[in-house]
This record gives C-alpha cells, sequence and structure tokens, in this order.
C-alpha cells in the first residue's frame, strides 16, 4: 500500500512537470480519478519532494506546475511502457502509416538514450520477453497513405494556421490547383485532410493519396468559429459525411453480446431487451460505410431506422448478387 501511494504521487509530479501552463486542483483530481481534497493532500505531499513546485495565478483558480521538470532518475521507463511504444510503431509500420512509425520509432530511441545505463540493463530482460511473447495481428483492408512531404506540408500549415495550395487529383475536376484553409487530419482505413474551399462549401475531406504539390501559402487561415474536428469526425460512421440520419440497430439475441462490447458510434445509446436482444441507437452520416459494416453481421442485425440505411444496404448485397452470379454462369458452374 505505501508503494502505492508512492507510485500515485509519483505519476502527479510527472503530470505536474509535462505541463507548461499548469493544472488546477480539479484538473489533477479528474486526471487521477480523486476528490478534491485529496487532489490538495497529494499536492502537498509532491510539494515537499519537489519543492520546485511553483504556482501560476490564473483567475479564477490557481494552477500549479514544476517547471523544469523531473530528474531521469524519476522518469525511467518500464518494460511494458517501451512493448507498448515498440508495439505501436510496429502496427502502424505494418498499416503502411510509415511517417507515424518512423515518429514513434524515433521516440523510443530518444527515450532510451535518455535512461541511465544501469537501469536500461534492469529493462532489457523482460523488455525481450515481452516482445517475444506478444505480436501484432493485422486485419485485412487498405493501406493509409502516408507520404513525409504531403503530411510535412500540412502540418506546418497547421501549426502556422496558415493557408495551404495543392494540387488535387480527385473529385469532378482532377487536377485542378486548390487553395483551402486546413482544418485538421483524420486517420483511419484511408487518411483525409479536412479543409474548407470556400465559405459557402464548408468542411470537407480531400485525401491525402491524391494531393501532389503542397505548398504553405503567408495568408492566414480562416478557422470556423467553434469548429471541433473531434465533433467532425463524430458526426460520421467511418471517414464519409453526408446528411446525418437518426440510425436505429435491432441485434438479435445470438449478437447481443458482442452488440454490447461492441462500439458503433461515439453517441451510441444501447438498450438491452427482455428477448435477450439490443436495440442500437445513435445519430451518423456515412450510411454507405455503414452499409458495408453491417454486412459482416450477417443475420444477426436488423435495420430498423433510417429507410435510407435499409435500401442501400438491400441495394450493396444485390450488387455483390449479381457480381458473383455473373462469374458463376461465366464458369458454367
Amino acid at each position: 500500500m505505501r508503494h502505492e501511494k508512492a507510485g500515485r504521487l509519483l505519476e502527479l509530479a510527472r503530470m505536474l512537470a509535462s505541463t507548461a501552463e499548469g493544472l488546477t486542483l480539479d484538473e489533477m483530481a479528474e486526471r487521477l480519478e480523486v476528490g478534491r481534497r485529496t487532489a490538495e493532500r497529494m499536492r502537498d505531499a509532491v510539494r515537499e519532494v519537489f519543492p520546485q513546485l511553483e504556482e501560476v495565478d490564473d483567475p479564477p483558480t490557481r494552477r500549479f506546475r514544476i517547471p523544469a521538470g523531473l530528474d531521469g532518475l524519476f522518469q525511467a521507463p518500464t518494460a511494458e511502457e517501451l512493448a507498448a511504444l515498440k508495439a505501436a510503431a510496429e502496427m502502424l509500420g505494418a498499416q503502411g502509416a510509415q511517417v507515424r512509425a518512423g515518429a514513434l520509432r524515433s521516440l523510443e530511441q530518444k527515450v532510451l538514450s535518455a535512461t541511465r545505463a544501469a537501469a536500461r540493463r534492469r529493462l532489457a530482460p523482460d523488455l525481450e520477453a515481452l516482445l517475444q511473447a506478444e505480436t501484432i495481428a493485422v486485419s485485412a483492408g487498405p493501406r493509409p497513405f502516408e507520404d513525409e512531404a504531403v503530411l510535412s506540408g500540412v502540418r506546418e500549415a497547421l501549426k502556422s494556421m496558415s493557408g495551404l495550395r495543392f494540387r488535387y487529383e480527385g473529385g469532378s475536376t482532377p487536377g485542378r490547383v486548390r487553395e483551402v484553409a486546413p482544418f485538421g487530419l483524420l486517420f483511419g482505413r484511408s487518411n483525409y485532410l479536412v479543409a474548407q474551399e470556400d465559405a459557402e462549401s464548408g468542411p470537407r475531406n480531400w485525401r491525402l493519396d491524391r494531393i501532389h504539390d503542397v505548398e504553405v501559402l503567408s495568408i492566414p487561415a480562416v478557422r470556423l468559429e467553434g469548429f471541433s474536428l473531434q465533433d467532425y469526425a463524430d458526426e460520421s460512421f467511418g471517414i464519409y459525411h453526408d446528411a446525418v440520419e437518426d440510425v436505429v440497430l435491432a441485434v438479435t439475441p445470438e449478437g447481443a453480446d458482442d452488440a454490447l462490447r461492441w462500439r458503433f458510434h461515439a453517441n451510441q445509446q444501447i438498450e438491452p431487451r427482455p428477448d435477450g436482444s439490443v436495440v442500437v441507437r445513435f445519430r451518423a452520416s456515412g450510411m454507405r460505410e455503414l452499409a458495408w459494416h453491417l454486412f459482416t453481421w450477417g443475420d444477426r442485425v436488423r435495420v430498423l431506422a433510417p429507410e435510407i440505411l435499409r435500401r442501400t444496404l438491400i441495394d450493396e448485397i444485390e450488387t455483390a448478387r449479381r457480381a458473383h452470379a455473373s462469374v458463376s454462369d461465366a464458369a458454367g458452374l
């Protein structure tokens, strides 16, 4: 128990050393999942060990931080942390996300180089055991495109809040040069830049593999007031954005256990029924991509609403049936 309390205090100290603006007591309590009074006591205990803890006035509250960081003695990584970092890099690399995989590998090298030699020697046997015992199962699917020059240009525009110009080999006029205000990046089965070309069109998705000749402009990018990339992403099932629909799915008792553990959407509501079935409700756009996903549930899911989703699913199934029927006919089967 005494060791557990010491670990929690060190966790708080790391939090306070990793933030430039500092944390309020309420933020400490939230991150540590404790009450405010407990957070106060823990802060006072950290101050006794780290007298460099400073207070920053931020009316109507006060913030606390350890401005000079922590000595490497308190920052040695664990074997589990290093194994997770390496696994994340390998998973991104296997998925084709080489730029982000390279960033994690570089971070791993920096962490190891900052770790004292004695600590590295202690970590080596456990780390080797974990790396041999754990691997990544890569799912079938498209490999996301990550070109270092494209990502670097987009990120520079995002950091400087500048406009972006590029040639886009997609849409109704392939090869046209576009000037946009970039809002963010969506990483998934395919990677997209979220940006607005003009005030009337609103934000849209631009596939990174169709973006060429990126140029960061000297003009500022005008951001939509109140725009949240997370809210924008949460509107859609997957990547595609169209009209937002109220989705209602009925999952049979045979699929109920899977549905209770499955995340269909960020704002989903799950309602177990007395007969063992489950009703799932959420608001989303992207009915075609949702239909593709529901196909994998077979006969365990029924679409109750909206009608456009039910019709899209039927159309996609019929398209697949015709394609495979024609193959059978051609083969004489």
